[in-house]
């Protein structure tokens, strides 16, 4: 990975997990965890949703091997997916959030504990070996590389979604 890439990948993570720190830290409480209707998620559950998909540092730590192709061939199709904020998903069970009630405190030092944790990843490890501990089956295995853009595009994904709602 050039040092141009490694700076990209670092600006854009850097923007958008501070927008989502922003939000979390600018916002009360009571308003975090207010659902802004029937079914939907209020901006605590989305940040834990966030934070609890953020264990993704941990594929991203874990075993790697070699990569026979692009490091960055699945960035695209990610993005794509990702930045439609037309598509609605449907998040795996491991990541979704609780129903109760989820203290700023703990959700801000969680988050800062793993948005730390891809920092070190994209300063002081190569991102073009390929993670073998996980993958997604829509995408079969993801390189560091590619796990950094899905949780930036992931991330930036749902901090349009809590502007939204807090526009709203």
């Amino acid at each position: 990975m050039s040092p141009m890439q490694q700076k990209e990948i670092l600006d854009y993570f850097t923007k958008v997990t501070s927008e989502l720190q922003e939000i979390i830290t600018s916002t009360g409480e009571e308003q975090l965890n207010t659902r802004p209707s029937e079914g939907a998620w209020s901006i605590a559950q989305i940040a834990e949703h966030l934070r609890k998909s953020y264990a993704a540092v941990d594929v991203m730590n874990g075993n790697v091997q070699p990569t026979d192709r692009a490091p960055d061939e699945k960035v695209a199709a990610v993005r794509e997916l990702f930045l439609d904020f037309n598509v609605k998903m449907k998040s795996p069970d491991a990541i979704v959030p609780p129903d109760d009630l989820i203290e700023k405190t703990r959700l801000q030092q969680g988050l800062e504990k793993r948005i730390a944790q891809f920092r070190e990843i994209i300063l002081n490890k190569d991102l073009s070996p390929i993670c073998v501990d996980f993958e997604i089956p829509e995408y079969g295995p993801f390189t560091r590389m590619e796990w950094m853009y899905f949780n930036i595009f992931h991330t930036h994904r749902h901090v349009h979604q809590m502007k939204e709602i807090l526009k709203n």
